[in-house]
């Protein structure tokens, strides 16, 4: 594309790059809106007969209004080059969701596979057929719903070739077949399979081979938990017509099964729970990251709202100004709209009821969404961005000739006040200057150097009011155990105040912490929580004295909020337990703990769900 940019839009990053071209963020110079362009490549413009497949994506998404599918604003095509300009959704790929949090519960993973599954059905009911379903397009955002993206190889339904990408390609497609709506359920099948299972349905070192599991291999079903393996059974035969014959029909059998098997309140779980996945990825957001989102809330709504003011005819020179008026279609929300009902239809609908109205937000609520018109409400002020940002300490010299240096990542917010991001950022900091004085201590008086302490963060809980960060510490070195004990912090993100763990509790005296004991070794292996270190008759005894309440009262505790409950870990070098107490931690459910917890601090943690206004 060489320097070539689309008129009147300011790029902000590089969202991806493939061999069809790159994707970057922009903002809209006139109206301030973000969008997501995407640059057809140098050499694809030379050639004509992709750039006709180029122009006729955007003609075949110019047809689809549906709050499960990105919208397109426009496209943009001068002697220069081409690009599609698209709504940005804020949000995590699942790709990397599965990468960074492993395989899905099972009602998580439905209520994913059910939001993508209403996108494609808007799509197939207009004809369309994607080809290319996959972790990478498909975005899990803040309020736990999916969203549908880049329809780059789409076609109209009856129309062949082998593009696609391998591993989730239906045997029609191999076989170089008409696609049909059948072959995007085989390929939502595929990544249902992998968020269930963690892994792929069907691998291969070549593609060769890849192609004969596709055309030839059984069906995995064994890998499944009992109940899904009809889905996949149905979603992965090797004959389209004996799939469902598309996304719609696969909706059907998704909540009769899913109903039947965990109960009427599925989807109210599995959307909070990739709600919590989505919020512990929100570093990943790419309009959060920059300031211009709400951890993923607000992108579904706001880039609706774009979308319906936006330019709806595709093929056109103007989409510099597709941000401004114009009339917004319905194509395929019917579709999708009678494909599912339940708590993610009703969602989706009430995103398409309040992003006619021209402006809407979300309020997130325990993973469920309360779509709120403000169109007459003064703007918000900005909002806190809780982000990663490295760690590179000097380091510092223990004498003998040990040194000591930390090394990782520290989560750091951006966006508020500066004084008050700068006592927050010291908050989410003090942990691990706590801990590194006594590690700096403790290393004086044995062992051999060089020492480094490589610190990874992750982000348990991100609300309006709280900041909940875990780190994991390893000590690399020689040195012997019990030094790799995990830090957390929780800051009041209005005040910048710090909560320890004995602040977490309405009475933290030894009475009031009694409790503890019982609910945490619940969670533990044999229901106790240390062992004695010496072995008799081949295993480890308890020992009754090794109660979680004196951790705490002592000090040596780490604690954190997140979105389904508290996280503890212990250990207790000055009580003189094993270092092994430290190596296991729990989250023991708000429901546990909750009349133990300050009211206060569970009123800012989205758990329970509030009721929808």
């Amino acid at each position: 594309m060489g320097d070539w940019r689309v008129p009147g839009y300011t790029e902000l990053r590089v969202l991806g790059e493939g061999a069809q071209g790159r994707v970057v963020l922009a903002r809209h110079d006139a109206t301030g809106r973000p969008a997501a362009i995407k640059y057809l490549s140098a050499s694809l413009t030379r050639d004509a007969e992709f750039r006709d497949r180029f122009r006729g994506e955007a003609e075949l998404l110019g047809r689809l209004r549906n709050p499960f599918v990105a919208q397109l604003f426009g496209l943009v095509e001068t002697p220069d080059g081409a690009a599609i300009v698209m709504e940005a959704v804020d949000g995590a790929p699942l790709k990397s969701v599965l990468a960074e949090r492993g395989p899905l519960a099972p009602e998580a993973a439905l209520a994913l596979l059910k939001g993508s599954l209403l996108g494609l059905a808007a799509a197939h009911g207009l004809g369309i057929v994607h080809r290319d379903y996959k972790p990478a397009n498909v975005i899990v955002r803040g309020d736990g719903l999916s969203k549908l993206i880049d329809f780059g190889i789409a076609v109209d339904a009856g129309a062949s070739g082998r593009s696609g990408t391998p591993v989730y390609m239906a045997p029609e497609q191999w076989r170089n077949e008409p696609a049909s709506p059948a072959t995007d359920v085989y390929a939502a099948a595929c990544v249902f399979f992998e968020c269930v299972t963690g892994r792929r349905p069907y691998t291969a070192e070549d593609q060769a081979g890849l192609m004969g599991r596709h055309l030839t291999a059984p069906i995995p079903v064994a890998d499944v938990p009992g109940p899904l393996r009809p889905l996949i059974e149905r979603g992965l035969a090797k004959d389209p017509w004996e799939r469902p014959m598309g996304a719609a029909a696969f909706v059907s059998e998704l909540e009769s099964v899913a109903a039947g098997a965990y109960g009427p309140d599925w989807e109210g779980r599995g959307v909070r729970t990739l709600a919590g996945t989505a919020a512990a990825l929100s570093m990943l957001f790419p309009l959060t990251a920059l300031g211009l989102g709400s951890g993923g809330a607000s992108a579904g709504a706001a880039g609706a709202a774009g979308a319906a003011g936006s330019a709806g005819a595709a093929g056109s020179a103007g989409a510099a100004g597709a941000a401004g008026s114009g009339a917004a279609g319905t194509g395929g929300a019917g579709a999708a709209g009678a494909a599912g009902k339940g708590v993610i239809g009703t969602l989706g609908a009430k995103g398409a009821v309040a992003v006619a109205g021209g402006a809407a937000a979300v309020a997130v609520g325990g993973g469920a969404a309360v779509y709120v018109a403000v169109a007459d409400q003064a703007p918000k002020a900005k909002p806190f961005v809780a982000q990663l940002a490295a760690l590179s300490e000097p380091r510092q010299d223990l004498g003998g000739g040990k040194t000591f240096q930390a090394q990782g990542q520290v989560v750091r917010v951006t966006g508020g006040d500066a004084a008050l991001n700068r006592k927050i950022n010291q908050a989410l900091r003090a942990p691990l200057e706590q801990r590194w004085a006594k590690t700096r201590n403790g290393l004086q008086s044995g062992g051999r150097g060089p020492y480094t302490d490589v610190v990874t963060p992750k982000i348990l809980l991100r609300s309006d009011r709280l900041l909940s960060v875990w780190y994991t510490v390893e000590l690399r070195g020689e040195r012997g155990t019990g030094w790799d004990q995990s830090q957390a912090a929780t800051v009041d993100l209005r005040t910048g105040a710090s909560y320890k763990p004995l602040d977490l509790f309405r009475v933290p005296t030894e009475q009031g912490l009694k409790p503890l004991d019982g609910r945490v070794k619940a969670h533990q292996p044999g229901g106790v929580y240390c062992y004695s270190d010496q072995p008799r008759d081949g295993g480890f005894q308890p020992r009754g004295t090794d109660n979680p309440s004196a951790f705490v009262k002592s000090g040596e505790v780490t604690m954190a909020l997140t979105p389904t409950g508290l996280r503890v870990a212990f250990y207790g070098s000055t009580l003189g337990y094993e270092s092994a107490c430290g190596l296991r931690d729990s989250v023991l459910p708000y429901a546990e703990v909750d009349d133990m917890l300050k009211p206060s601090l569970l009123k800012a943690v989205p758990y329970p769900s509030p009721k929808r206004s």
